[in-house]
């Protein structure tokens, strides 16, 4: 029986680690990011229906994009070339393919300046730091689960309604750039505080025109502006004490690096983030919405337990 292109992987993939234990002698967690780095390749290039062994520096460069794309650290992303270089290296020496892609493959500047990271525990520490008591507190905690849960611009926040919410499905609607409409999973997390905002959003009255709209203001009566959740997102960070400069974008960029770097697929992050292209490729590949959930779900920190 043939083996498939998923199998030959495998077995690539599997010699790759014996060839990093046996001949450059890896602590076991060196190992671990090298492989990591690999399968994230290996992830991306399936998408593009290619082989690791006949990919030209375009694919490797088309990559190297999608890994910016999505907001990941020129830090983070010269680590991951690294270990694809390292493994291209491997492959010629082991005779599976006579020339390395990688000898032109340039690494990101690390000078260049991208929004900040939060880590996981930093964005715990913001959300317990909110003031659970009041009603703006129970609001601001659904704010800031949904954001990094979601990944969401801070416009599509903003505009989020009530008929976008499918909380017993685990998605919801988002409306992003170009009016174009996408189905994102949402956590556990998020929808408790989701809910537990709901019962005190029923007591605001709402001016006509924005009933509909999952984020007000109790005070105006209408949907938070932009400008209201920079000024939301600032206050609590301050609170809690995190010195970094930090902007409601912040928790979209730690979805997207948070997720890599638990093991998901980049054109699962891609779609998530509304993203219609990622680099140089051509066509934007459609990832049905249960393989998308199942990722999500898998993958994010705020659904493991």
């Amino acid at each position: 029986m043939n083996k498939t292109p998923k199998d030959t992987n495998k077995v690539i993939l599997e010699k790759y680690k014996q060839y990093l234990v046996f001949e450059k002698s890896l602590s076991p967690n060196t190992l671990d990011a090298y492989v990591r780095d690999v399968q994230k390749l290996f992830d991306y290039l399936e998408d593009e229906g290619k082989s690791p062994l006949d990919v030209t520096l375009a694919d490797l460069e088309a990559f190297s994009a999608s890994l910016n794309d999505i907001g990941i650290h020129p830090r983070s992303q010269a680590r991951i070339l690294s270990g694809i270089r390292s493994f291209y290296y491997y492959l010629v020496l082991d005779d599976r393919i006579e020339s390395n892609p990688t000898e032109l493959l340039e690494s990101p500047k690390i000078g260049e300046k991208l929004p900040e990271v939060l880590s996981v525990e930093e964005i715990d520490k913001i959300i317990d730091s909110i003031d659970f008591s009041s009603k703006e507190g129970i609001r601001n905690r659904a704010i800031i689960e949904t954001l990094y849960s979601c990944g969401l611009r801070v416009s599509e926040l903003c505009n989020l309604k009530l008929s976008d919410m499918f909380l017993k499905e685990r998605f919801i609607r988002v409306e992003g750039k170009g009016s174009k409409q996408r189905l994102v999973p949402i956590s556990h997390s998020a929808i408790n505080e989701i809910e537990l905002y709901l019962g005190e959003r029923n007591n605001i009255e709402i001016k006509p025109g924005y009933e509909d709209y999952l984020f007000v203001s109790s005070l105006r009566k209408k949907k938070l502006s932009r400008i209201m959740v920079f000024h939301i997102v600032k206050e609590l960070t301050e609170a809690a004490g995190i010195k970094k400069n930090i902007s409601p974008h912040t928790f979209r960029h730690s979805f997207a690096t948070h997720l890599l770097e638990n093991g998901a697929n980049l054109r699962v992050i891609q779609t998530m983030l509304g993203h219609e292209n990622i680099g140089t490729t051509e066509i934007y590949t459609h990832i049905d919405a249960n393989r998308l959930r199942n990722e999500i779900i898998e993958h994010h920190p705020r659904n493991k337990r």
